[in-house]
């Protein structure tokens, strides 16, 4: 959400920094409502002195034993004339912050405007790909081969875009997940929590998924219950309508959450194999921050999810996006991108962002130092990482001619293994 003072006072401004994601405001209509909305309060509060300066005359004309009931029908009148107007102004108010909450976030200064995803710039790179003296399998053959994922029964239980993970393929998933928690809390400094995988209305609305993409998430019939598409959203609640002491920031959360997504703008993407499942799992880095430490934090936040890709020996990429490829909410958005041999491309598995207030302010995260006024945290996220993507990049990046998976070093403790060979397969 928008600082509703600083957008009615900045329209021109505003519309142009939004011009460059690609959205068009409608700045004479959101014009027109103030004026109309400042005319009723101005009138009622005109009205409201009048009405104070009459009941002053009617008391004295009663103390003086004069008949005041004329004069107080037409102060009923008057009251009734005054809660209309102010009724009036309120509505208007609250159809300003409707259409605010579907207007999305101002870039960054920093952030380069461009069209789409081919105007991103490429800040550096981590790795060389490996040259194979084999042809590489993608990993949906891969994985099969070795026994490790299931399309077909999952489709039966469920549906397309799901996966069974499979012996060593489930123990590398949750391996993976282990991994990335322990590093991230022992070393980079955040504490684990454990989310619902349900959320509420409110928590979506507070992180910005509702109410424009309701159609990329999953309700549960019946209930306000929505399956998390990322554990951003529970993470980030978990601070919703409070007020945080300054010197407690930053505030710096991790969880392990599955994931779930409808999908519903990827018709024809990465159809086949775990790029883009309904159901995937991931490991997510939630900031809660001062304005002035936000974007130092941004890049505290992206590194840590690259130190993990170092560590697993990954070549990758990052990314800053450009105005036209940020989410709704974001106010600079860094991609990981990992390289996969077994589809000659870079692959995003890691979103990092700051969202400034954005967030904060539909979610009434306020931050306060010692008798200051009560301010917008801001607040930050980032994949550190997406498990099932991870899972892929080490299976395409080690495999060995024979078929066989090598194990990354760092996860060998881990996996218990330094190998992955061929398995029976279920039935």
């Amino acid at each position: 959400m928008h600082d509703l003072s600083y957008f009615r006072g900045n329209l021109d401004v505003i519309k142009d920094r939004l011009a460059t994601r690609g959205f068009e405001l409608d700045v004479d209509s959101l014009r027109a409502q103030d004026i109309e909305r400042r005319a009723a309060m101005t009138e009622a509060e005109q009205l409201q002195a009048s009405r104070n300066a009459a009941s002053m005359e009617i008391a004295t004309a009663k103390k003086a034993g004069q008949d005041t009931g004329e004069k107080q029908a037409q102060m009923r009148q008057l009251g009734e004339k005054i809660a209309e107007l102010q009724k009036r102004a309120a509505e208007m108010d609250e159809q300003f912050r409707l259409e605010l909450a579907g207007i999305p976030n101002l870039p960054h200064e920093s952030v380069p405007v461009g069209k789409s995803a081919d105007d991103n710039v490429e800040i550096h790179k981590f790795g060389t790909p490996r040259e194979f003296d084999f042809p590489p399998q993608p990993h949906w053959d891969l994985g099969v081969d070795l026994g490790l994922l299931d399309f077909e029964r999952a489709a039966k239980v469920t549906g397309a875009r799901f996966v069974v993970y499979i012996g060593i393929g489930a123990r590398l998933e949750r391996a993976l997940i282990n991994f990335m928690l322990d590093v991230h809390t022992r070393e980079h400094g955040y504490t684990e929590v454990l989310p619902p995988f349900l959320v509420n209305s409110a928590s979506l609305y507070g992180t910005g998924q509702l109410p424009k993409f309701a159609e990329d998430l999953f309700k549960c019939q019946g209930t306000d219950f929505w399956l998390a598409p990322t554990a951003e959203v529970p993470v980030t609640n978990l601070l919703r309508d409070e007020t945080l002491n300054a010197d407690d920031l930053p505030i710096s959360l991790c969880a392990y959450t599955p994931c779930f997504r409808s999908e519903a703008g990827s018709h024809g993407r990465d159809v086949r194999g775990i790029i883009r499942q309904h159901q995937f799992q991931k490991v997510e880095l939630v900031k809660f921050t001062r304005a002035e430490q936000s974007h130092d934090e941004l890049e505290k936040l992206t590194s840590h999810a690259e130190d993990i890709l170092k560590r697993l020996e990954l070549p990758f990429r990052r990314m800053l996006l450009c105005t036209r490829d940020m989410g709704f909410s974001s106010a600079k958005t860094y991609d990981l991108e990992v390289w996969l041999p077994g589809q000659s491309a870079y692959k995003e598995i890691s979103s990092c962002s700051t969202f400034e207030g954005f967030q904060a302010r539909r979610a009434s995260i306020r931050v306060k130092a010692g008798k200051g006024k009560a301010e917008s945290a801001h607040t930050l996220n980032g994949s550190g990482l997406a498990v099932g993507r991870t899972w892929v990049a080490i299976v395409e990046n080690y495999q060995q001619k024979d078929g066989s998976v090598l194990v990354p070093k760092a996860l060998q403790p881990y996996l218990n293994a330094e190998v992955i060979t061929k398995q029976g397969k279920l039935g």
